[in-house]
């Protein structure tokens, strides 16, 4: 059974980029949306139900939402990854409030992507399973 992803950021590029890594993995992992800004991102979340959401933390629309609020609609039934450019700590508390399970530094998504996502799929399926 695939773990469910929902790719969230602004840069296409980064989607594809991310997208190749997730498809060229022996792990059983299914890309169920991608989205470019937050607005999206909550829409998605509702459509596709992912078990894990890549999200960027700074993407568009970003301040149109308050931390509670997407905390609120982004983590009914998924695990919130986030990822960033830069783990400082403003992006460590922007994560939390988002109520990110996990925060990871873009420029080491190559090695620190697919095990985060296994490890999070793991525990949501032990979590519904209990």
């Amino acid at each position: 059974m695939s773990i469910k992803i929902l790719l969230a950021d602004d840069s296409e590029i980064v989607r594809r980029g991310i997208r190749q890594l997730l498809l060229s993995a022996e792990t059983e992992i299914e890309i169920v949306g991608e989205a470019a800004d937050f607005a999206q991102t909550i829409q998605m979340v509702s459509d596709v139900k992912p078990e894990v959401i890549v999200l960027d933390l700074h993407m568009p629309g970003e301040t149109n939402f308050s931390p509670q609020a997407v905390k609120s609609r982004l983590t009914r039934g998924s695990r919130l990854l986030a990822i960033s450019l830069s783990n400082d700590e403003e992006a460590k508390a922007l994560s939390e409030g988002f109520g990110a399970v996990v925060l990871l530094d873009k420029i080491d998504l190559a090695r620190t992507l697919i095990p985060a996502i296994v490890q999070l799929g793991r525990k949501r399926r032990s979590a519904v399973a209990a």
